[in-house]
């Protein structure tokens, strides 16, 4: 690989290690309604030379806090995560934030993009299931 492609080895096993990473985590999330939890198990990610290779959309949402957890502040992160998640939430609350208005599909469609959220504010709207 080296001498064909001018690779070094460790940069494309790297390189794979990271996209399979990617598309495990994008498998968890498939839509807007959709919520999960992925664990990277690996110290690997720890360091900013590995985890600064994830996509953006990935490390958007990646909090230092949550970078270096022991199993039991994982585990109670998760706990509460999926606690908030699980309190209902009126759908009309989350319109424009959690989900798109016609305004904002209109503007997506004729190639506007929309102003992003932090992800303080997308969690202070998103933090519950839909309710009819």
């Amino acid at each position: 690989m080296r001498l064909a492609l001018q690779i070094k080895e460790s940069d494309y096993l790297s390189f794979d290690a990271m996209r399979q990473a990617s598309q495990c985590i994008g498998r968890v999330i498939r839509s807007k309604s959709d919520y999960g939890i992925m664990v990277l198990a690996d110290k690997r990610f720890v360091r900013n030379e590995k985890r600064g290779k994830l996509p953006p959309w990935i490390l958007d949402c990646l909090e230092d806090a949550h970078v270096d957890m022991d199993t039991d502040e994982a585990v109670g992160t998760a706990r509460r995560f999926l606690k908030d998640l699980a309190q209902p939430m009126q759908k009309s609350t989350a319109l424009g934030i959690a989900l798109l208005t016609g305004r904002e599909v209109a503007e997506l469609e004729s190639g506007k993009s929309l102003p992003k959220l932090s992800l303080n504010e997308l969690r202070k709207v998103t933090t519950g299931a839909f309710v009819e």
